[in-house]
């Protein structure tokens, strides 16, 4: 019993060493969701066109942004920026995915919601980012009308083809469509 007491007595003092900046070798306990994502990261196998970077610097590995710039399709040449916010209980949650760079695409809102069906119903522990990453990707070279955030682009889509496209080469060079501005994004 009186080991126990030394034991947490050495805890409090190192820990207050470390709040004090007294040099104690502090180590922070990584939740398992912080593990899972280390070993994701680690294994990431992105396409060329997509970058990872971490904003809050390496100790913060829980919210990161992605870089897509999709290489075929309407979006060609664009670069789409994304904030991944990751959950202490991830992989049993999806991670929080937001779009920074205001698009005109059928699942993406105007506030940067994402509609991809494994963000959300479709989600599984058996996932992980690369999943993710690539599921974003398809979403730039293959937009699916059926399932949209944007039921106006999703209707263009559907209906019109090619007025989709010039909607989408306005929006990416900085232009309106229809009353929404779009800042450049090629």
């Amino acid at each position: 019993m009186i080991g126990l007491f030394k034991v947490k007595e050495k805890q409090r003092e190192q820990a207050q060493n470390a709040s004090r900046g007294g040099g104690g070798a502090s180590v922070k306990k990584q939740s398992a969701g912080e593990l899972r994502l280390h070993k994701d990261i680690s294994e990431l196998n992105l396409p060329s066109s997509c970058t990872i970077s971490f904003p809050n610097g390496k100790d913060d590995l829980m919210n990161f942004e992605v870089s897509i710039k999709p290489d075929d399709g309407y979006y060609h040449n664009g670069t789409f920026a994304f904030t991944f916010h990751v959950s202490p209980v991830y992989p049993h949650e999806a991670p929080k995915v937001k779009c920074k760079t205001k698009v005109y695409h059928p699942n993406i809102d105007l506030e940067g919601n994402v509609c991809l069906n494994i963000l959300r119903e479709d989600w599984k522990p058996v996932l992980n980012i690369n999943t993710v990453i690539y599921g974003l990707f398809h979403l730039f070279t293959e937009p699916n009308s059926e399932d949209p955030l944007n039921h106006d682009a999703a209707q263009v889509l559907r209906d019109n083809p090619k007025l989709f496209e010039t909607n989408v080469r306005r929006a990416m060079t900085g232009g309106y469509v229809g009353q929404t501005f779009f800042p450049r994004c090629i």
